[in-house]
């Protein structure tokens, strides 16, 4: 038997092909996809930034499916359970991170879409440690944003351990920014939307954003140092310049921190980071059990992607809609047609 599968090589080399199903490994899973994100990240395996672009991979880490086979030494996981697989594909339980208990930053972990096959496919392989467990009701192609944006932000905002009630900025209203200002708000923090020009100030206020702060008008850092400091900052735009700004206007011991990866450089100034007692944090993304409270979270409290839905059959194309910027907020592929 074999299953429709989108492999790219080199720089936006797609094709589509036919792969033949093979049996889940030792510690392994198989599922058939019902849905997956298309998110920036995926910019690592289609731009041919992996370490060979020579050697096809099926891009795509925000998957949503159901398992139909698992492999040796799995128990926790049964055929017909609905998983998820995020960005990390599983960690190994071995090495010396894994042994801290810092599963995030192991050292022996696939990246799904990058250095594995991922989600752009009729069917998936996943490690048993990398899955997530979707919430009872839950729609594939809401929740799948979540298991990449979703639990970026979420993650970051655990980080910074603010106080509930705080004053937490959320920078960009994107896929991932709008993700963001539900999340703060979900988790009780009063919450500041910062973005360019007036054009998203109502939908800030429609995700739940206290405070709107246009930061083509005024110095967004002065803007929150006005509203008492931020004890967190989440950066999710990808451009350095418009982070750097953002320092000045942490409160004391408040944290930027970077979600969004940019080509150029954030500039501080070293009294900003003294006085103050600031910190600048790069947030990655979290563990598959974080993912799971992070879906239900999401579930339970009403936070919502606003997705745009294409079919598997134009995943190029809507690689292609998410590049361009224009989509509003997060594509998503539907595998089931």
């Amino acid at each position: 038997m074999s299953y429709r599968a989108f492999e790219v090589t080199g720089t936006r080399r797609f094709a589509l092909v036919e792969r033949e199903l093979r049996d889940p490994g030792p510690g392994e899973v198989r599922l058939r996809v019902e849905a997956c994100g298309v998110c920036h990240s995926d910019t690592l395996a289609v731009e041919g930034m992996r370490a060979d672009p020579s050697v096809p991979v099926v891009p795509g880490h925000e998957i949503v499916g159901v398992i139909d086979a698992v492999g040796p030494g799995v128990t926790a996981w049964a055929a017909g359970d609905h998983v998820g697989v995020g960005y990390l594909n599983g960690h190994c339980g071995q090495c010396e991170n894994c042994r801290r208990g810092d599963f995030v930053n192991c050292t022996d972990q696939p990246w799904t879409g990058t250095t594995t096959d991922g989600g752009y496919a009729e069917v998936a392989y996943a490690r048993a440690t990398g899955l997530v467990r979707i919430p009872e009701g839950a729609r594939p192609l809401d929740v799948a944003p979540l298991l990449c944006a979703g639990l970026t932000v979420y993650r970051a905002l655990l980080t910074a351990g603010a106080r509930p009630g705080s004053l937490v900025a959320i920078q960009g209203i994107g896929g991932l920014g709008h993700l963001g200002i539900q999340y703060a708000r979900t988790l009780g923090y009063r919450v500041a939307a910062i973005a360019r020009g007036t054009g998203k100030a109502e939908l800030a206020a429609e995700l739940g954003a206290d405070e709107y702060i246009d930061s083509t008008t005024t110095d967004p850092g002065q803007a929150l140092s006005r509203l008492g400091g931020a004890a967190a900052i989440i950066a999710t735009a990808s451009s350095g310049a418009s982070m750097s700004p953002l320092v000045a206007g942490l409160g004391t011991r408040g944290q930027l921190l970077v979600v969004g990866a940019a080509p150029d450089p954030i500039e501080v100034r070293t009294p900003d980071l003294i006085f103050g007692t600031h910190a600048v944090v790069g947030a990655l993304t979290g563990s598959a059990i974080e993912n799971e409270d992070s879906l239900r979270l999401a579930h339970d409290r009403g936070v919502r992607s606003r997705n745009e839905i294409m079919p598997l059959s134009e995943a190029p194309k809507a690689y292609e809609r998410m590049m361009s910027g224009a989509a509003r907020f997060r594509v998503v592929l539907d595998s089931r047609g």
